[in-house]
């Protein structure tokens, strides 16, 4: 079978009606809307999740606060991976596991989300690429993400669980274990080398 030929492009706000469908009515891992990550101290996830997540979404992505990349298959939306400073997804201070001494020095890649259709079929790979690319442009030199890590003994990890890539996904793409723990969501980073001519 041949591989899909798949086209990444980076959000901006005319990109809204691709990732709603691609999202779904209910919005990607139960109504998260790609807000789990941003929502401030104080507010519980259970209480933010669907319409009030899409509503706090749809505005982020229109003040091009939001930054992601979607991938495309044919001209369909199959894949989103959400990015920018640490700083903009406050859930990751909130966490202790997950806490480090350079976080203003830091980009983030907390999230993706591939269509069931479109899993194992290098959506995740490409759509990793575009953002370290979309990275390295703005001037990032280095790029954190949060695998998770399967229970020992376990060899596979449920589609909802991850959400934020698996530990053996970045390993091979070159990033390095920083926070290691059991099992779980893990910390790993890469550095950013610049564009070629900067």
């Amino acid at each position: 079978m041949a591989a899909p030929d798949l086209k990444t492009v980076e959000l901006t706000p005319a990109h809204w009606p691709d990732l709603e469908k691609l999202f779904g009515p209910n919005g990607a891992c139960g109504g998260c809307w790609c807000m789990y990550w941003r929502i401030p101290e104080g507010e519980r996830y259970d209480d933010v999740r669907g319409p009030e997540a899409k509503r706090r979404f749809k505005a982020l992505v229109a003040s091009g606060e939001a930054k992601g990349v979607l991938a495309y298959a044919d001209g369909a939306p199959v894949g989103w991976a959400t990015f920018g400073p640490r700083r903009s997804f406050s859930r990751l201070d909130r966490a202790p596991s997950f806490q480090c001494d350079d976080a203003d020095a830091v980009a983030s890649v907390p999230c993706f989300f591939i269509h069931r259709n479109w899993r194992g079929q290098g959506v995740a790979t490409a759509l990793l690429a575009a953002v370290e690319t979309a990275l390295r442009r703005e001037g990032a030199r280095t790029l954190e993400a949060y695998p998770v890590k399967p229970p020992r003994g376990a060899t596979r990890i449920s589609n909802g669980m991850a959400y934020t890539g698996t530990l053996s996904f970045f390993l091979k793409r070159g990033y390095v274990h920083v926070g290691d723990r059991p099992a779980g969501k893990q910390r790993v980073r890469k550095p950013l080398k610049p564009p070629r001519g900067k």
